[in-house]
């Protein structure tokens, strides 16, 4: 159903495997949307919010503007809207040196049963 995922970097963890290592502490999830997509629609608890244009600067372990939580090693969970930005996160990311995986939409987080904050 969701085939163009894999086109754009795979979709190896499900919404609902993330929402459970994210309940865990076992992994950073990073929402890549636009600042005004989060306020209207709101975002995964406890997610980053790190907008795809400043991923690289955010999440670039040898920068030094990345984020503590990007520096803790552990892996990495994106996504936007519909999974296709989160899919040239994953890209993006993977060349920093991250285990990453694109979960698909904030759709998906929601019906796999994971927590909404706005």
């Amino acid at each position: 159903m969701f085939g163009f995922l894999n086109a754009l970097g795979g979709n190896d963890m499900t919404a609902a495997e993330a929402v459970q290592r994210a309940a865990a502490g076992d992994i950073v999830v990073i929402d890549i949307r636009e600042p005004l997509e989060v306020t209207a629609s709101g975002k995964a608890k406890g997610a980053l919010a790190i907008p795809s244009a400043a991923l690289r600067l955010k999440a670039n372990p040898s920068s030094p503007d990345c984020l503590p939580e990007l520096k803790s090693g552990k892996p990495i969970a994106v996504y936007c809207a519909s999974g296709a930005r989160s899919g040239m996160a994953k890209r993006v990311l993977k060349r920093m040196g991250h285990e990453v995986h694109n979960i698909g939409g904030l759709g998906h987080w929601v019906k796999a049963g994971g927590a909404l904050i706005r």
